[in-house]
């Protein structure tokens, strides 16, 4: 992309893939309001990168483009946790000018093999080359983002399930996947008895303990949604890596319940006295 001299300036890198391979934490949150007002304070809040929730959140591709362009001009990596891992959403996303894609409920080998190669060009992937705003959210040519993008996407498998867990060894280690990412709500949900019975906070922390070592044991930088602080800095020091921090959502209500619990405890206050 030009400068304003009119010289070429050099396509920007993701960073977060630098971390990642470096060994170190990288902390984001999760985009559940689709809020451009939220997302641009967000962008520069100092998050290494932001997830759009595009699997639960009701945003089209054209709206996601315009959150992905604010990321990526405040100078944070944009993210899309895309509706499903098909080539179709993974082009599109990554059309729409998202860094990287986090595909959900990833259980074998074969589903991995194709994510991967819809996220990466030819001759390594089937990805259709096209469009311009993914060159732009990276600061370059199309030309020389055709040439680089490869090298600078980031495709982030999830593990959402028992099944995904136990295909562990044949999912972490295949070329092209730079993280994975443990949905724990689903995981949870998905690990529950035939009667419905949620397992052992033992049991859970089992499933997250065989994604950590096979992630050591693969190379693969391994993360997880954690609610608050707290968990975050606990799981970065467990050694996961990929670490999202609550969400816009979250964030916004909790804040919420702190503002309203204190107005009703001034309230009953300032009805005592009368």
């Amino acid at each position: 992309m030009p400068s304003a001299s009119g010289t070429m300036l050099a396509m920007r890198s993701n960073y977060v893939k630098q971390k990642l391979r470096a060994g170190q934490p990288s902390f984001g949150t999760w985009l559940s309001l689709g809020s451009l007002h939220a997302t641009r304070v967000l962008a520069r809040s100092g998050f290494d990168w932001l997830t759009l929730d595009m699997e639960h959140g009701p945003f089209d591709w054209s709206h996601a483009a315009v959150i992905f362009a604010a990321i990526a001009d405040a100078g944070c990596v944009p993210l899309c946790r895309v509706p499903a891992g098909t080539h179709e959403c993974i082009k599109r996303a990554l059309d729409a000018g998202a860094w990287g894609i986090v595909a959900p409920m990833v259980e074998t080998a074969e589903q991995a093999r194709a994510i991967i190669a819809a996220a990466r060009y030819p001759p390594v992937g089937n990805r259709s080359v096209g469009g311009g705003m993914h060159a732009l959210n990276f600061g370059a040519s199309t030309g020389e983002y055709y040439q680089r993008a490869n090298e600078e996407i980031l495709v982030v498998l999830q593990t959402e399930s028992p099944r995904g867990v136990d295909s562990a060894p044949s999912i972490y280690g295949l070329p092209g996947c730079d993280a994975i990412f443990v949905g724990p709500v689903d995981l949870r949900y998905n690990m529950r008895s035939a009667d419905g019975e949620f397992p052992s906070q033992e049991q859970f922390e089992a499933a997250i303990a065989r994604v950590i070592e096979v992630g050591r044991q693969t190379g693969t930088p391994t993360g997880i949604h954690a609610m608050d602080v707290a968990d975050a800095l606990r799981r970065a020091g467990q050694g996961m890596q990929f670490i999202a921090v609550a969400s816009d959502l979250r964030m916004m209500n909790q804040a919420l319940e702190q503002v309203i619990a204190g107005l009703n405890i001034a309230g009953q206050k300032d009805l005592a006295r009368y």
